[in-house]
């Protein structure tokens, strides 16, 4: 029988060395002295959590600002429709929950990809001749911002690049860049009512482009894409052989003067995953129920990328269980008034609000068509006492009371962003407070000129 002996020597103020000898078969054999490893705490963030940033949180957490004292404040910044409680969800939507509670039914693991029924309820909601569905083709998500994480990751690997609009919705450079993936960002044009400048996308296309995000109707700008343009985005992306990323979590969410068309209802080869999700349209975000829709008619996907979502979903085991099983009868029982009426009243406050700001000097709204949002440029000309978007809204804080999202926050400097779910009072007061304050520090071309020379 082997035998092994292990002498630890090491005296006064010398590290303990290891004398090893291996005795094998009566004989002896030293295998010399090796240092011994002094423990050491040495615990360090990862370098994916080092590569995570989120340019809302960043710019918004850095602004050392306080509102002013003698006036209400009015967030006009954040975009969730419950803030106020203006905007409750339909009672069918909050029944449908009560019942899958008190049945008991539904509070063990589902299957990460989530519950059959609950898939086939989603596709069967979607599912038109234009982009037929099926349940194999639905993931349930975590909400639609992980729907949007898994589709990244899934298409792209560290290395390649994604495109990405300008202005645009700040968590996909967020995870992109935290998963090792360049970001290349396309300008959406606002004298155009933030259509793509397709020139400019395609020309950002390389063989490392891994995907085209598409979000539509749009976060931060409240644009709805029409038929014709949707049709020549997809024809660079065929072009190019690029899938599509489609962002659709306002879809359906657009006024009444315009339609929405889900960008795979045109797609006749381009594949597309499209992620959506209960959060804005049933005013549930904080339900965190997701989905990705799997459009791939020509194969182009085809088991690959089925069973890399598969595995992705398999890190946290699928959505809430409990807002799964109410799923079915959200889709298929809320009224369409209770859309309506929600459209009608956010149309109403985009119409006040556009109205409002247009008649206010040194500011240009971009009047929205859908979703919760609107985007004025400043005329930074006739500000010249501010230096960018964020010195501007920050003094909006401190001498009104008003809080606008600089879109620096989208990677587009000199406009903010305005939130028009708030009550209407609380809009027309905050317009008014936002005249006075741009009469207050606006100057004209003489002014801004010599403002400039001093």
């Amino acid at each position: 029988m082997d035998s092994y002996l292990i002498q630890v020597n090491g005296h006064g103020d010398h590290a303990p060395m290891l004398d090893v000898h291996l005795k094998t078969n009566g004989n002896s054999i030293s295998l010399g002295k090796v240092k011994g490893r002094k423990p050491r705490w040495a615990v360090r963030a990862s370098e994916m959590s080092k590569k995570t940033f989120n340019p809302v949180r960043a710019i918004v957490d850095s602004m050392k600002v306080e509102p002013n004292p003698k006036k209400a404040m009015i967030s006009l910044s954040l975009g969730d429709p419950t803030v106020f409680g203006n905007l409750p969800t339909n009672d069918e939507v909050t029944l449908a929950v009560k019942e899958v509670l008190d049945s008991g039914r539904y509070n063990g693991y589902a299957p990460s990809v989530g519950y059959q029924s609950c898939r086939e309820a989603v596709a069967a909601y979607y599912n038109c001749p234009e982009a037929p569905l099926k349940a194999q083709d639905v993931i349930l998500t975590s909400g639609c911002s992980q729907a949007i994480e898994l589709a990244l990751a899934v298409l792209a690997n560290p290395g390649q690049n994604i495109l990405v609009p300008r202005p645009g919705f700040s968590l996909y450079k967020t995870l992109a860049l935290s998963m090792g993936i360049e970001v290349k960002l396309y300008n959406l044009l606002p004298e155009k009512g933030w259509e793509i400048d397709l020139e400019h996308l395609e020309s950002l296309v390389d063989e490392k482009t891994a995907c085209l995000i598409v979000n539509n109707p749009s976060n931060p700008c409240g644009s709805v894409f029409s038929k014709s343009h949707l049709q020549k985005i997809l024809a660079v992306a065929s072009r190019q052989c690029v899938p599509i990323l489609a962002d659709e979590i306002y879809g359906d969410m657009v006024f009444a003067d315009c339609k929405y068309e889900p960008i795979a209802t045109l797609s006749t080869n381009v594949p597309i995953l499209s992620c959506g999700g209960l959060a804005k349209r049933w005013l549930v975000p904080g339900w965190r129920m997701g989905w990705i829709l799997i459009h791939d008619r020509r194969d182009i996907f085809g088991n690959e990328i089925r069973d890399g979502l598969l595995r992705l979903s398999q890190r946290i085991l699928g959505p809430c269980t409990i807002v799964q099983g109410a799923l079915e009868r959200i889709l298929q029982r809320t009224p369409p008034e209770f859309y309506h009426n929600t459209l009608s009243m956010l149309k109403s406050n985009a119409d006040l609000c556009y109205a409002a700001l247009s008649a206010i000097p040194g500011l240009q709204p971009v009047r929205p068509a859908g979703a919760m949002y609107l985007m004025v440029e400043i005329e930074m000309e006739h500000f010249p006492e501010f230096e960018n978007d964020v010195e501007f809204t920050e003094r909006l804080i401190s001498e009104q009371s008003v809080f606008c999202l600089p879109a620096t926050c989208f990677e587009y400097p000199n406009f903010f962003r305005v939130v028009i779910t708030v009550p209407e009072e609380m809009i027309l007061e905050a317009c008014s407070r936002i005249q006075e304050f741009c009469e207050m520090h606006y100057q004209g071309a003489e002014g801004a000129q010599e403002e400039c020379d001093k």
